[in-house]
């Protein structure tokens, strides 16, 4: 369990990290590390919530599933948010699927605790967690409009750009280990699609694609070449979350799909 703790602070999820030294020191007793294996599903759609999730190693995929069982993910959450928000809004249940897109850990908050945590903010009329979750819930919203928006007008290139960046975004280390498949399913579209959307980049100099592994020569050209649904979700987390964008580490280069 030792060796557990040092892979993971609750201190690396950049919503905690943003607590005052009094709220962060009241919320830790509360809160448990949890392992979370590739391809975990947290909660299934409808089902009721339990624990609210805040990652700090891990990447977790939100997916919406039709009933014929095809699936696309409506959004991706890390270190920089939290997982649950329907136990903040009030609900119990949320109408998708979570599933681990990335292994790490992450610091779970069994329900009721959240929510005497929330009550004893709005007996003290608020507190830095409630208005940290509520600002992190608009940029939930913004990536979950924009992943629409990308998945209706553009091209499997740039939803792979937009999917690279979103996870060198969110990744404390430089390897990302998922299937060519799970790519596919997360984007709703064939892995052969994927494979010529990795080697159109790769000709464009910007990954170099071998084996299953990709390793990104070239941010700035993913950058410039995704398109403007990654720039509108980022620019409005810098928004609401400047304390958080000045202080981020500089991001991972390489990512290897198993």
């Amino acid at each position: 369990m030792i060796q557990t703790e040092l892979k993971s602070s609750p201190r690396q999820n950049h919503l905690i990290n943003a607590l005052p030294v009094v709220e962060y020191e009241h919320l830790l007793p509360l809160l448990e590390l949890v392992p979370m294996p590739l391809g975990e599903v947290l909660y299934e759609s409808g089902e009721k919530l339990r624990y609210a999730y805040f990652p700090t190693t891990c990447i977790v995929s939100l997916l919406y599933v039709m009933e014929n069982g095809a699936s696309a993910e409506i959004a991706m959450v890390g270190n920089e948010g939290i997982l649950g928000v329907a136990l903040l809004m009030g609900g119990e249940t949320m109408p998708n699927r979570a599933v681990v897109l990335s292994a790490g850990y992450a610091y779970r908050l069994r329900e009721y605790p959240l929510l005497r945590e929330f009550e004893r903010m709005e007996g003290n009329h608020g507190g830095a967690l409630l208005h940290i979750l509520l600002r992190y819930i608009h940029v939930l919203i913004t990536q979950m409009a924009q992943t629409v928006v990308c998945n209706r007008h553009h091209s499997i290139d740039q939803h792979l750009c937009r999917f690279l960046l979103m996870c060198l975004d969110r990744l404390p280390s430089y390897e990302l280990n998922i299937t060519q498949e799970l790519i596919a399913h997360m984007l709703g579209v064939r892995r052969e699609s994927i494979t010529e959307a990795a080697r159109t980049l790769q000709i464009a100099g910007l990954i170099n694609y071998r084996r299953g592994h990709i390793t990104v020569l070239n941010r700035p050209g993913l950058e410039e070449r995704v398109c403007e649904c990654y720039h509108v979700v980022k620019k409005e987390s810098d928004r609401l979350f400047p304390e958080i964008s000045q202080v981020m580490p500089l991001r991972p280069r390489i990512l290897t799909l198993g």
